[in-house]
């Protein structure tokens, strides 16, 4: 994909849908999900956040995070269930409706992004104490598993300890111990597949639900909304040279607002045309990178398209089977 053509994307962005043929709306920071009995239609928009905000709209992000999603959904599914059914536009995934846990599973592999800015303030990481004198991105000695809280649109994630977890109520030990158990299992599998492509699985987030009494993974998996990749083969020599590594990742864009003097709080700073294309390109070109598969996509109104897709399978869904 040229980048004339992610450019000729930006007056079509799906900045947001109203879907009155569907069920009940709720608006999370990318995704519009509708519940529409024991089913849920998640819709992928092209926003994008960081520190927890809404920054701007990046050409094809959607269809990036779901062709991402849904390919690690496949390459897991013996690892953890999950709530995937079907994906009826490049958008759009059909879901089974669960009760999410309250909580953000995140395991971490490397010391960066929002570990390493506690660790360097002399804090402890969700309640861990990591060794002194690590250095920013450096491989941990083994992975440490860093939960947060669910904030609302707008707010901020906070961290919280496993023992806070299980001591507030908000996930039971039986319950948690297995959470722990599949989180770093996919996690291993991430880090595995990760590195056949060239690439480095730093850390990510999951989130699970209960399905029907049953642990299941939701959300999303390994895209570069929820993970943070590096470029292996290029790992050791940057940081030999006091460099930061190639990412594959939102940390750019974190690191590019801050460097605006933007660390989540106040107004934003006005973010381009020019950079919203840079920005696209990154998405599109980590899908080969991630996933092995090309990203392939056309000039167009998406929320038309979208539409379309969803009104033809309300009025005629697929004989799909589930679990």
């Amino acid at each position: 994909m040229q980048d004339s053509e992610i450019r000729a994307q930006l007056p079509h962005v799906l900045d947001k849908t109203e879907f009155d043929f569907l069920g009940e709306r709720y608006e999370g920071k990318v995704r519009d999900n509708y519940t529409v009995g024991d089913h849920r239609f998640i819709v992928a928009s092209d926003r994008i956040s960081a520190f927890d905000r809404l920054i701007t709209t990046v050409p094809f992000k959607g269809q990036v995070l779901t062709q991402i999603a849904t390919q690690w959904f496949k390459d897991t599914s013996d690892i953890s269930d999950n709530h995937l059914i079907d994906c009826p536009d490049p958008n759009v995934v059909v879901v089974r409706n669960c009760e999410v846990l309250p909580v953000e599973i995140i395991i971490r592999g490397y010391l960066a992004g929002s570990a390493w800015r506690d660790y360097s303030a002399g804090n402890p990481v969700s309640g861990i104490t990591l060794p002194a004198g690590l250095s920013e991105f450096q491989r941990l000695e083994r992975p440490v598993l860093t939960p947060s809280t669910k904030a609302e649109q707008g707010e901020h994630d906070l961290p919280i300890s496993e023992k806070e977890i299980v001591g507030s109520g908000l996930v039971d030990q039986k319950l948690w111990d297995e959470v722990r158990d599949v989180a770093f299992a996919l996690f291993t599998r991430g880090q595995q597949q990760a590195s056949e492509h060239g690439l480095i699985l730093v850390d990510t987030k999951y989130e699970f639900g209960l399905c029907s009494g049953k642990l299941i993974l939701v959300d999303e998996i390994h895209t570069l909304d929820s993970s943070r990749y590096w470029r292996e083969a290029t790992y050791a020599d940057r940081l030999a040279a006091g460099e930061a590594p190639e990412m594959l990742d939102k940390e750019p864009i974190r690191r590019w607002l801050m460097a605006q003097g933007y660390k989540g709080d106040g107004e934003l700073p006005p973010i381009n045309d020019d950079y919203r294309v840079k920005v696209a390109r990154l998405y599109v070109d980590s899908v080969v990178e991630i996933t092995g598969t090309p990203f392939v996509s056309a000039v167009g109104d998406t929320k038309l398209r979208v539409e379309q897709a969803l009104r033809r399978y309300v009025d005629e869904p697929p004989r799909v089977a589930q679990g």
